[in-house]
């Protein structure tokens, strides 16, 4: 058996990798991983692979994830041993539960310094555990070869009946781990750029055969769904109920504030829904979790491939992997019906836009609608109120304007900016992310840029209201009001701060402006984009359940009137 040492070890598994698609690394420095980052400079230098370096896991992890959802190819991401591994997890999680192609490549010592107290030194194999698609640990001095097609294989869904998602390459490294005397890079070949430079999409399918009967369907886009979900709502005459990063919110059929609308057609009401038809993955509100639970409603969800985000039999709908066996169960909208749902539409947007359109200072509301308005690129949206805000109040246009991303697969707030980071350098156009400050201090980190790396065209739009609102329009926000718990509410859930976020941006080196108004914000997403920028929105959290409570008072005044007509 032939045993190689650690570079040549490590040019085997970059070349392999490189030719399986990974045309983006995000490196953090350390010892152990050394002989990696080596190949990769060689590879770098070839123009071969485009390197950026992090010095915070979490956040390279992060950044590799947007990485792999803008460009659709494998994104890898290289750590040392010890607790940098450890700091993958979150974005590891988040790649399993979104089916994301995210390469894990941890750094380990050799068998023989393993159990022994060495430094930096614990168990790595299987760190990961069901979060990935497959892990394998390649003792030092072997060849990868085979371990790293494998690997490839799993994290792009090419196994039948296995979704893409997150693999874990552990490679052991024995000393020494830098190049041999007298080696060195290859001369500069041009540092190649690997971008998608994708635009919306849209599709176009038949229209509904005539013989399909007549239903009252309603087409529920969640996240990920794809234009497939608009395309199909507008053939077969059904409204089209699309959350914002199911890129199907748009078109003729798609309903604005369509969660407030689902009340007027239950089951007591004079045009019930009679069947669902899902789309991607439906996580943002309690209406339409409310809906796909109802048991004298049949759901079915379009599923032609394997998805990572529920276990087979846990779910109520029908998956159905064909769009012929899904236009069956759908059948065809009336006139009536859709006319219905549009005119409600109609009037709900009316009647939300005025009572935003009451209060000149910004709400979250009003902030998401016009960060909807305005983007175009790419668009990412934060977890927490910013998407539920955009789902609510985000007019959906005639066609698509931006590419919508949005971290729902565990719908957690971290790693967000580093996020939008990697969304900004693997699609090459401009990207607007919108998210609250919480979210935004959770990965205040991921602003950091090495000297040497490039700064990617990036809008980062942070509604501070100074803690965390969404609590105050759920449960928690009664449990405030009824001041039975004092103070704990707040301190516990809203977790208020008071830092200074010009005071921020100027200390990572990036630009910093801060608006209170719609029209201050308008303004400002009309400024051209020009490396990386902070449009810092400052706003009351205290009066948003009342606000909320007026939106819902006047959509349901307006629509009970269309109806009544």
């Amino acid at each position: 058996m032939t045993f190689l040492n650690s570079l040549e070890a490590a040019r085997i598994a970059v070349g392999i990798m490189l030719d399986g698609g990974v045309r983006h690394v995000v490196v953090c420095p350390g010892s152990r991983s050394a002989p990696m980052a080596y190949a990769l400079a060689e590879a770098s230098a070839a123009g071969r692979v485009e390197l950026l370096v992090r010095i915070d896991e979490r956040s390279a992890g992060f950044t590799a994830l947007g990485l792999a959802l803008s460009t659709g190819s494998p994104a890898a991401v290289l750590t040392t041993s010890g607790t940098a591994v450890g700091n993958l997890m979150p974005a590891v999680m988040e790649a399993n539960h979104a089916a994301v192609p995210l390469l894990v490549i941890s750094a380990d010592r050799p068998e023989e310094l393993r159990g022994t107290g060495a430094n930096q030194t614990t168990v790595q194999p299987d760190l990961f555990g069901e979060q990935v698609r497959f892990a394998v640990d390649v003792p030092a001095g072997t060849d990868p070869g085979r371990a790293v097609e494998t690997a490839l294989s799993a994290a792009t869904g090419a196994f039948p009946d296995l979704p893409p998602g997150p693999v874990q390459l552990n490679l052991a490294f024995r000393d020494p781990l830098v190049p041999a005397a007298g080696e060195k890079l290859p001369p500069p070949a041009g540092r190649q750029r690997f971008r998608m430079g994708a635009e919306p999409l849209v599709m176009n399918l038949p229209p509904a055969p005539d013989h399909l009967p007549e239903r009252r369907t309603v087409v529920l886009a969640g996240h990920d769904a794809g234009p497939v979900a608009e395309a199909f709502a507008r053939a077969h005459n059904l409204p089209l109920l699309a959350e914002p990063s199911s890129n199907a919110r748009f078109g003729p059929n798609a309903v604005g504030p369509y969660r407030l609308l689902l009340e007027h057609f239950g089951p007591d009401s004079g045009q019930p829904i009679e069947r669902v038809i899902l789309f991607g993955r439906a996580t943002l509100s309690r209406p339409v979790a409310a809906l796909l639970a109802r048991a004298d409603v049949p759901s079915a969800l379009y599923q032609p491939v394997p998805v990572a985000w529920y276990e087979p039999g846990r779910r109520t709908e029908l998956p159905l992997e064909s769009l012929a066996d899904l236009a069956d169960f759908a059948g065809r909208g009336s006139a009536g019906w859709l006319d219905a749902w549009l005119l409600a539409g109609s009037a709900a947007q009316h009647a939300l836009d005025g009572v935003l359109a009451a209060d000149a200072p910004a709400t979250g509301p009003s902030v998401a609608s016009l960060v909807w308005k305005h983007t175009r690129g790419q668009l990412l949206l934060g977890s927490s109120n910013g998407i539920r805000d955009v789902d609510l109040a985000g007019l959906p246009s005639p066609e698509p304007a931006a590419t919508v991303y949005a971290n729902r697969g565990l719908a957690g707030i971290d790693g967000t900016v580093s996020t939008a980071t990697g969304l900004a350098v693997g699609g090459g156009q401009d990207t607007t992310v919108l998210l609250g400050d919480v979210t935004f201090l959770h990965d205040a980190g991921g602003l950091l840029l090495g000297a040497a790396e490039d700064e990617p065209a990036l809008r980062i739009v942070v509604l501070n209201d100074a803690g965390g609102a969404i609590f105050g329009l759920l449960e928690h926000g009664a449990v405030e009001d009824s001041g039975n718990y004092g103070d704990a509410v707040e301190r516990l859930f809203s977790t208020p701060h008071s830092v200074d976020l010009a005071a921020l941006a100027a200390a990572y080196g990036v630009g910093h402006s801060a608006v209170s108004t719609t029209a201050g914000l308008a303004e400002a997403l009309a400024q051209p984009l020009q490396g990386r920028t902070i449009i810092e929105v400052r706003t009351d959290r205290r009066g948003l359940r009342a606000l909320h409570a007026r939106i819902k008072e006047a959509v349901a005044a307006a629509v009970e009137g269309v109806l009544a007509g």
